[in-house]
C-alpha cells in the first residue's frame, strides 16, 4: 500500500495493491490491484482483479472475480476514468473500458466490452450479447429477478456497518432519493422510446461504437419503477407517522411540506447530500470561511441530522410528481389507498425475496450435487429457516397491523 487512505473497519489482505487510492469504510480488498481511486463504503474486492484506471466506485460495491476496470490503457498515467453509482456488480471476468459511466446498481454479466459505456438507468442488468453483435440492456432486473440478493445486501451493509465513531450518515437502503430521481429520469427517456411488441427498443447512444443497444422489457420497467417511487414515497412517509404519532391525517399533512421542486442529491462518501448544501458547502471553503477539517466533518454531521427530514420533503414531493397533483389534492383518501398500495408492493417484494432464494433449493442443477435433500439443508440450510426471509415476512406483518392500528386510532 502507497500513497492510500483506509477508512475504518476496511481491510487489506492476500496480496492487494492499493496505491494512490482512498478506500471506504466496511470495505474489504484482498488479491488484486486497485489505482488512482476513490471507493466509498461497503466495497468487496476479491481474486485477482484490477483497476487500471482512476475510478469513483460510490459503495455497495462487488467486483468479482477476474474483472478488469479501464483495460485499454494507452498509457501509464491515470488517463481515463470508469464512475459507478453505488450497488455496481461487475461479474465474473469483466472487461471495461474507460471512460464509461453507470447508474446506480448496475449488474454487468460475464464478457469482454470492447467499448466505452455509458448507462444511466439504474438496477439494470449489461449483457455483450456477441451472437447478436449488440449490447443488451435490461432495467429493473434486480427486481424482477433478484429481489433476495438485493434486499440481503442492503440489510448486510447496515448490519456490518460497525464504525466506532459514525461521522457520516451512510445510506444502504436501494430505494433512496439518489435511486429514485434516477428513475425519474429513465421513466422520460424510457416514454420517450417506442418499443415492439416484445417490449425492446433500440437505441446508439450508450456505447462508443457503431452497434446498436438493445434495451428490453420497457414496459414492465416503467410500470416497477412508477410503483417503486410510490413505494418509497409511502413508506417514508409511514416511518415519519409512526414515530411522531398523530391523531389524525391534517396533523399529519401540516407536517410535510412540499417545497417548489424535487431536490437534487449527490452521494457524497455513501452519504446522501442535496446538491444545493454541496454547493454551499464548496463555495465557504473557496471563501475561506471553512478553512479547517473539523469545520467540515461538522457540515456531515449537520447533513446527517437533517437526513430523515430532508427525505422526507424529497418522498412527498415524489409522490406528488408521480402521480401529478399538488399538495391540495393530497387528502385523506388518497393516502389510505397509498397505504393499500405499500402493503400490496411490500407483501410482493417479501413473495420475489422468497421465490428467488427458493430457486437455490428446486433448481436440478443446485441439487444434483448432493446425495440426499437432508445433506443438502446441513450443509446450506433449510429454507424455512431462512432469518433473513422470516424477518421479511415479519416486517410485512407488522407492517399492516400498524396500518391498521392508525386506521383504527384516526377513525376515533
Amino acid at each position: 500500500a502507497v500513497r492510500f487512505h483506509m477508512a475504518s473497519h476496511s481491510q487489506l489482505k492476500y496480496g492487494a495493491r492499493l496505491i494512490n487510492s482512498y478506500l471506504g469504510n466496511n470495505s474489504t480488498i484482498s488479491c488484486c490491484e486497485v489505482l488512482n481511486t476513490l471507493i466509498f463504503p461497503a466495497h468487496e474486492q476479491h481474486h485477482n482483479n484490477s483497476f487500471l484506471c482512476a475510478a469513483l466506485i460510490m459503495g455497495q460495491s462487488n467486483i468479482a472475480a477476474g474483472a478488469t476496470i479501464g483495460s485499454n490503457h494507452n498509457s501509464r498515467s491515470a488517463d481515463g476514468e470508469i464512475i459507478a453509482g453505488r450497488g455496481f456488480w461487475p461479474g465474473l471476468c469483466v472487461s471495461l473500458k474507460h471512460n464509461s459511466k453507470f447508474a446506480s446498481f448496475t449488474i454487468i454479466a460475464k464478457g469482454d466490452y470492447p467499448s466505452e459505456l455509458d448507462v444511466p438507468i439504474p438496477f439494470s442488468l449489461l449483457l455483450n450479447d456477441v451472437a447478436s453483435d449488440q449490447l443488451l440492456v435490461m432495467p429493473a432486473y434486480w427486481f424482477m429477478y433478484n429481489m433476495y440478493a438485493l434486499a440481503r445486501n442492503s440489510w448486510k451493509y447496515k448490519d456490518r456497518d460497525k464504525r466506532t465513531g459514525k461521522v457520516q450518515l451512510i445510506e444502504y437502503d436501494y430505494l433512496a432519493p439518489d435511486t429514485i430521481n434516477e428513475m425519474f429520469s429513465s421513466l422520460t427517456y424510457l416514454k420517450s422510446l417506442t418499443p415492439d411488441e416484445k417490449g425492446n427498443a433500440f437505441v446508439n447512444s450508450w456505447e462508443n461504437s457503431n452497434r446498436i443497444t438493445c434495451i428490453t422489457k420497457i414496459p414492465k420497467c416503467i410500470s416497477l419503477f412508477e410503483e417503486l417511487i410510490r413505494y418509497y414515497a409511502a413508506s417514508t412517509m409511514f416511518e415519519h407517522l409512526k414515530v411522531k404519532g398523530f391523531t389524525d391525517f391534517d396533523a399529519f399533512k401540516r407536517s410535510l411540506h412540499a417545497g417548489t421542486a424535487r431536490s437534487e442529491w449527490k452521494n457524497i462518501g455513501g452519504q446522501l447530500i442535496r446538491t444545493g448544501e454541496i454547493s454551499s458547502l464548496t463555495h465557504k471553503i473557496k471563501k475561506h470561511s471553512i478553512q479547517t477539517w473539523d469545520e467540515v466533518h461538522q457540515f456531515y454531521r449537520e447533513q446527517g441530522n437533517a437526513y430523515t427530514t430532508d427525505k422526507l420533503q424529497h418522498a412527498y414531493i415524489s409522490y406528488l410528481e408521480i402521480e401529478n397533483i399538488t399538495a391540495q389534492q393530497f387528502n385523506a383518501e388518497k393516502f389510505d389507498g397509498l397505504l393499500d398500495e405499500m402493503i400490496q408492493t411490500k407483501t410482493w417484494m417479501s413473495k420475489s425475496i422468497y421465490s428467488s432464494r427458493e430457486k437455490d433449493y428446486t433448481s436440478h442443477f443446485r441439487k444434483m450435487v448432493y446425495e440426499t435433500e437432508m445433506e443438502m439443508d446441513k450443509v446450506i440450510g433449510k429454507l424455512e429457516d431462512n432469518s433473513f426471509l422470516q424477518m421479511q415476512f415479519k416486517e410485512l406483518d407488522e407492517m399492516k397491523d400498524q396500518v391498521q392500528k392508525i386506521r383504527s386510532r384516526w377513525a376515533s
